[in-house]
């Protein structure tokens, strides 16, 4: 049975008036990949205002991992919207924050006293990170690496890599910010062996150390586990631990930016724990509230107490309605079953794509873990030229026939696939039929 059901052409003729309405009212700058207006959802499938119903894979950038409006966090939403909406914690203390902070301090990795502080978004509580690393080192400069993406305010902007995308016009950025290359292993350099290639990136840490900057300045080393925006790039152990072993030679907190692969998305509740390395803090986002607006840094209480009183803070940083929202979530996520399900996820993403692979060259990779998997599309198996086109080509033909998807990578040829955790295996194989019947169509029009 198809849970796909289209009773118009997408975009149909109600999102082409909202379309229309956006185009008049909102700022041109804001890009919009899927051209449907959502009327409501639930689970993986999406109404549009014309009545069609979509599949969701894309789950709000990687923020719907229990899926969209599941009841227990509505009914969590709608318990604390009859108390109240707003407090603000730098006015008077409210239970919600306090036993998010308690969840997250309980549940993330490392055996030492922990705190976390509450924000509204990713970019936030990075700046947040940052903050605290320096009030805690007395240091400023910030290491981070190719590929990443860890917001769009001026500080996080200068952290994040794809200029033209997210930098381009927007400059000066803040200073003292250094980035260094990042393992990608589909693209080992011709005449290296992948371990040869991870090596040298290993290298090129302590050289860095010396040809950059000292690491009596450097505050932080920021690191997303699994690179995100960059094309799903899980980030090898070896160089996660080599980054670890650095901050533990230097006095440099290590921060751990799980605002997309965290909360199960990995299979592991978060991605780093993969690994096995301990960071002094993590960010937290996206799923952690089950897509309501919250973030936070979570770690050493040390380094979450380092700043002067008031030193940090936030209007609506912990509203009670995310914080409610984010209690449900976590208890939904933090389960054997839902962390099991991601991994279930990956295999039929890779039963599906892996025998296409080999039948059709330009789709170069398939990788990721869990529920946050990535196919990266190239021109020419050999050269590894990226092939964007390509990307939209395919995603326009699931568009049209009911699947919403966007793209990733840093040359934007990554189709990127962030399911819900619990999506039924039924819809998930409907999905991932249409997309691999649009990549063979794609291939056979444009090879």
């Amino acid at each position: 049975m198809s849970h796909i059901k289209l009773k118009t052409a997408i975009p149909g003729p109600k999102s082409q008036d909202l379309l229309a309405r956006r185009a008049a009212a909102v700022s041109a700058a804001l890009y919009q990949s899927v051209p449907i207006a959502v009327a409501r959802a639930a689970g993986s499938l999406v109404e549009d205002v014309d009545g069609n119903i979509l599949l969701d894979l894309v789950g709000g950038i990687g923020a719907l991992a229990v899926g969209h409006a599941p009841a227990a966090v509505t009914e969590a939403i709608k318990a604390q919207a009859d108390k109240y909406l707003h407090f603000c914690a730098i006015v008077g203390n409210y239970e919600p924050y306090v036993a998010v902070c308690e969840q997250l301090n309980a549940i993330t990795p490392g055996d030492f006293p922990k705190k976390t502080l509450l924000a509204n978004g990713g970019a936030e509580a990075v700046e947040n990170a940052v903050k605290l690393a320096r009030a805690y080192t007395k240091k400023s400069a910030v290491i981070c690496f190719e590929g990443a993406y860890h917001g769009r305010s001026n500080l996080t902007m200068a952290l994040t890599s794809k200029y033209a995308l997210f930098k381009k016009g927007f400059g000066p950025f803040a200073p003292e910010i250094y980035r260094l290359p990042v393992p990608n292993m589909y693209r080992t350099p011709p005449g290296m062996s992948p371990q040869e290639y991870l090596e040298w990136t290993m290298w090129n840490l302590d050289n860095a150390l010396v040809a950059h900057v000292d690491p009596g300045a450097v505050a932080a080393i920021i690191i997303e586990p699994i690179i995100g925006e960059g094309g799903f790039i899980p980030v090898p152990a070896p160089f996660l631990r080599k980054i670890r072993q650095i901050c533990d030679q230097h006095n440099i907190v290590m921060i751990a930016d799980e605002v997309q692969s965290g909360f199960g998305r990995s299979g592991r509740l978060f991605a780093i724990e993969h690994s096995g390395v301990v960071p002094d803090l993590m960010i937290t986002a996206k799923s952690l509230a089950a897509g309501t607006p919250l973030s936070a840094v979570t770690g050493r209480a040390e380094i979450l107490d380092a700043p002067h009183l008031g030193g940090v803070g936030s209007t609506y940083g912990g509203n009670p309605l995310a914080c409610a929202a984010a209690l449900a979530a976590i208890d939904l996520i933090n389960r054997p079953e839902t962390l099991a399900a991601a991994n279930r996820i990956e295999a039929l993403v890779r039963q599906t794509f892996e025998p296409l692979q080999a039948q059709l060259p330009v789709l170069g990779d398939v990788r990721g873990c869990g529920a946050m998997m990535a196919l990266e599309f190239v021109k020419d198996p050999a050269s590894k030229e990226p092939w964007p086109d390509f990307v939209l080509s395919v995603i326009q033909k699931c568009t049209a026939r009911g699947v919403i998807l966007l793209r990733a990578g840093l040359y934007s040829n990554c189709i990127r696939l962030l399911p819900q955790l619990q999506i039924p295996e039924d819809q998930l194989r409907e999905g991932l039929a249409i997309i691999a019947d649009s990549i063979t169509a794609t291939a056979a029009e444009m090879q």
